[in-house]
This record gives structure tokens, sequence and C-alpha cells, in this order.
């Protein structure tokens, strides 16, 4: 069944066209730590931006693989973009901005994100 999540504001909103996923990443690199997110990779294919493109910011930093992009109004980071290691495109979804999703229920898994 797909999920739908958004940004603080709501400006920037995206649809998921894939289950809710049950396990998140808690990365504890320089970004998701001072962020706090909990990240879920999913195939580009399945991701929608539904609304917000015009106030998408991108924000890259380290190896600047990943294209972070969180909402100018707002300044809430939703999602980012990027390459799996097999090459792919993949969605990084923070399922912090995904209200239909019960966090307590997830199973985390750490990533030690500070030493890459």
């Amino acid at each position: 069944m797909a999920f739908e999540g958004s940004c603080h504001c709501g400006a920037v909103v995206f649809t998921v066209t894939a289950d809710a996923p049950q396990t998140a990443l808690s990365c504890n690199c320089s970004h998701c730590r001072r962020k706090g997110f909990l990240l879920a990779f999913l195939p580009a294919d399945v991701f929608s931006l539904t609304a917000g493109d015009a106030v998408l910011t991108d924000y890259r930093f380290n190896k600047h693989a990943i294209r972070h992009r969180f909402c100018s109004i707002c300044g809430a980071q939703p999602f980012a973009e990027g390459k799996g290691p097999d090459g792919s495109e993949v969605r990084a979804v923070n399922l912090r901005c995904v209200p239909g999703i019960d966090l307590d229920t997830l199973t985390i898994q750490t990533v030690d994100g500070a030493s890459f």
C-alpha cells in the first residue's frame, strides 16, 4: 500500500508506491545525527514528488554523493537522492516526515556513518 509524506509546512509532498517500511536506519554521521533522521532507502522508481519541486533546496557534504533535499520555507528535509551500492538510483525517505508511520513500531538499524 502506498504512503505519503511531506515537509513540516506541507509545501513539499511525496508519495511512495510501496509498503511502508518496517525498518529504519539511524546514522551517526555529522549530518544525520544533528537532524535526527530515521531513513528508509527505497528504489527511485517507487518515489514520486507530488508537490514542492520549486521550493526544494539542495545540500551536499563530504563526498557530495547524496543530494539532501529540504524545504526552503520550513527547513524540513523529507528525503534525499543518491545511488545505492549497485549504482541504482535510490531515495532516502526521512520517516519522521511520514505521519502515517508509527515510529515506535520500527526496527532501528544503526549505521556508523561517522566512520565513512
